[in-house]
């Protein structure tokens, strides 16, 4: 059965806001446990940070669902090592992985967490930290890395700092004054590419940031299978970055046996281990990398990326330069663009592979009711001069499933045009016919048509389609490439404040 999981940025003692809002989506989502990356305490140096450890652990502030945490690189307050010492927990549902630790929860699911900062005295780099005070201080040593070579495999990995070179290959941009705020450590390169997890968590003082999936060379024990890794580092609890990660995990599903589209070779260097067989797999698996310097050759300046990459059913929101079809003043009642994405909390490839056929119906439900309520805000603040066409490419080897929801006047509806340049263009590209059928969004809602298209799984599908129709039925032809319409982050977060403001009202989740 797949278990949904949530992941927290530093809550640095937000206690009573984090789990207050962890409890609101507990009762809609039915979590079966979150995580919590870097510092959950912070500095615990003012009155009122006190006062939220007090209400912690007298109960008045309760922790909604079984929750973990492990270091930052801020050590634990005296009390609540105290607590963690006498009772094994903070308090319920509250439980510390440890600096170093492994726990296989009881889903099943293993998870592996490095905390804290790289130790720097070169001395101290020969044996772990096991000391009684060393187990809460916000430090670990090479050989603490290594420790965790024994465990072999991880479904989560959990450290407070960055692998060195994840970054490489990847074209998701960060802004360079962030960028120098960042560590990045050899080892834990090495426990990455050794435990090989499919989700690594990390996290950083002022940036979300989600890489492209990775895979992994395949093993003489599993020689078609390519284990995939997705790393994403999430910016501190409450900051304007995003601080909340949601996903689900089935370890009932099979490996994939094909490399998705958008992912790349991993940027590390395989473990040094003895192998037989498959002798040229790096340089045959290199030719996924996006560039020569694929290993990290420091003899070797890094390439810079200054463009984003197209988005599509394969990629996650991540922080990069957002691309609208429209630009902000064509639909002058809005004043935002209104190109949105619904994306749900399944990180799955397509809502058809959420194995629980009960959370499969819930996340579609809940996605046509947030669809319902974008409709409902364009016809009020447009006065009925505004429908929507939403459209989604939902293929077996996507990553992360989503719909893409686009403004367009009722006229052009009404008229047959947007049924019509879908199937035109269609038949321009020689691709198979739309089949069409009519429904509604609910029972009070407008009519409404769904076109479909089959996709075999050889028949090569352009995932920037509807883009690319609804382009040009808006003469939008100049922004038919996403290259042309990128926008710089001043301008996208001005666009979503506006959005925010104009969807406060609709927004059923904060009811």
């Amino acid at each position: 059965m797949a278990s949904k999981i949530i992941v927290l940025g530093s809550v640095n003692c937000q206690l009573r806001a984090a789990f207050t809002k962890l409890a609101k989506l507990q009762v809609k989502q039915n979590f079966a446990f979150a995580i919590l990356v870097g510092n959950l305490f912070g500095d615990c140096s003012t009155e009122s940070e006190l006062d939220e450890i007090t209400a912690l652990l007298s109960g008045t502030t309760s922790v909604p669902l079984p929750t973990y945490f492990t270091l930052g690189d801020k050590p634990l307050p005296t009390r609540i090592v105290e607590k963690i010492e006498a009772n094994d927990e903070v308090c319920p549902n509250l439980y510390f992985l440890g600096k170093r630790g492994t726990l296989k929860t009881s889903e099943g699911i293993r998870i592996s967490a490095l905390g804290g900062k790289m130790h720097t005295d070169a001395a101290s780099q020969s044996k772990p930290e096991t000391n009684a005070a060393g187990k809460f201080q916000p430090t670990y040593t090479e050989a603490d890395a290594r420790a965790l070579f024994g465990t072999h495999s991880a479904d989560i990995l959990i450290t407070n700092q960055w692998p060195k070179g994840i970054r490489t290959g990847s074209k998701v941009v960060i802004p360079e004054d962030q960028a120098k705020t960042l560590t990045e450590v050899p080892c834990l390169s090495e426990v990455a590419a050794t435990l090989k997890p499919r989700y690594h968590f990390s996290s950083s003082d002022e940036v979300f940031y989600e890489r492209e999936p990775f895979f992994h060379l395949p093993t003489e024990d599993s020689p078609d299978v390519k284990p995939l890794t997705r790393f994403i580092s999430m910016a501190p609890f409450g900051s304007k970055q995003k601080s909340m990660y949601a996903f689900t995990l089935d370890l009932a599903a099979a490996p994939p046996l094909t490399i998705p589209a958008g992912a790349t070779a991993s940027p590390f260097r395989p473990p040094q281990t003895k192998r037989k067989g498959l002798p040229a797999q790096r340089e045959s698996f290199k030719r996924f990398a996006t560039d020569d310097d694929y290993h990290n050759n420091s003899n070797r300046p890094q390439k810079r990326h200054q463009r984003a990459p197209p988005p599509g059913p394969d990629q996650s929101t991540s922080q990069r330069q957002r691309d609208p079809s429209p630009p902000n003043d064509l639909f002058t009642d809005l004043g935002f663009p209104g190109h949105m994405l619904i994306i749900p909390f399944s990180h799955t490839p397509t809502l058809n592979s959420i194995s629980d056929p009960e959370s499969r119906a819930g996340t579609y439900a809940e996605m046509q009711h947030y669809r319902a309520a974008l409709h409902q805000m364009l016809s009020d603040r447009s006065s009925g001069k505004l429908g929507a066409v939403t459209w989604e490419v939902s293929r077996g080897n996507g990553i992360h499933t989503h719909w893409q929801f686009l403004p367009v006047p009722v006229d052009l509806i009404d008229q047959g045009l947007v049924e019509a340049a879908f199937k035109v263009e269609a038949e321009n590209l020689n691709y198979p016919r739309f089949e069409t059928k009519a429904e509604g969004l609910d029972s009070s809602a407008e009519p409404e048509k769904t076109l479909m298209l089959e996709l075999n799984p050889d028949f090569r599908f352009d995932i920037q389609f509807g883009r690319r129709v609804m382009a040009k039925l808006l003469e939008l032809d100049k922004r038919m490439n996403w290259k042309d319409a990128t926008q710089s982050q001043p301008e996208e977060e001005a666009d979503a404040e506006a959005f925010k403001e104009a969807f406060k009202k609709y927004d059923f989740s904060m009811e």
